[in-house]
């Protein structure tokens, strides 16, 4: 039986994050490169605003609180616009009415890590598309409980946790964790949990990094030393 490479690589995102959704659609062509290596992904939080309520904010109001100017804002979704279409997104910024606290998407996304193969990742990728295509508020647990269904989750049991506290904690935890390792912007790439690669690097760049941890890895570079 062949010994087949594998690494891990997790991804510090927030799923209202434009560069993160280049990001996702970068990182499943850069793992398309390497056929050779088998590349297990896991997802994990990060709030760009934890200040936002609950309910979520009116986001052209919080967008020109943020930005100063329509004109800057236009500005700034005209720069990202042709480089998610070359990705293959459809970025319409225009249909998103609300900037959502994203805390309980991000546990949903916890949730979906256990729920069997494929399944996170289905849902993270749901989740931009209705956030950043849709126009959809990921905020609102309907829409989470639907896009949990979607993914292959047990919706029902996504139903019954949301309006609790189960895992609040332990996600902000994560959050936390991400700001002490030094994150202070996503996307952010782990590899094998040593290597970090910041930013939404282009294919080329992801898949040379992931062949190289892979290697490291198969020559015992990565394995802890004696003390």
């Amino acid at each position: 039986m062949i010994d087949v490479p594998s690494i891990t690589v997790d991804v510090v995102s927030d799923v209202v994050c434009p560069w993160c959704f280049i990001g996702q659609k970068r990182l499943d062509k850069a793992i398309e490169a390497v056929p050779e290596i088998a590349v297990e992904v896991h997802w994990r939080p990060y709030q760009l605003d934890p200040t936002i309520p609950p309910q979520g904010k009116d986001r052209k109001q919080y967008m020109l609180d943020k930005f100063g100017s329509e004109e800057r804002i236009r500005q700034i979704h005209e720069r990202i616009e042709p480089l998610g279409a070359a990705e293959g997104i459809a970025f319409d910024f225009g249909a998103i009415k609300v900037a959502p606290n994203t805390l309980d998407a991000h546990r949903v996304i916890r949730w979906a890590g256990t729920a069997g193969d494929g399944v996170q990742n289905r849902l993270v990728r749901r989740l931009f598309q209705l956030n950043f295509e849709e126009g959809a508020n990921i905020g609102d647990h309907t829409v989470l409980v639907e896009a949990a269904r979607e993914a292959g989750m047990d919706a029902a049991v996504v139903e019954t946790l949301l309006p609790t506290d189960a895992d609040r904690d332990t996600v902000m935890g994560e959050i936390g964790t991400a700001a002490r390792m030094g994150i202070t912007g996503v996307p952010c790439f782990l590899l094998q949990g040593k290597y970090a690669v910041m930013g939404a690097q282009d294919t080329a760049t992801l898949a040379d990094a992931i062949r190289q941890v892979a290697a490291a890895k198969a020559r015992g570079e990565l394995d802890p030393q004696p003390v």
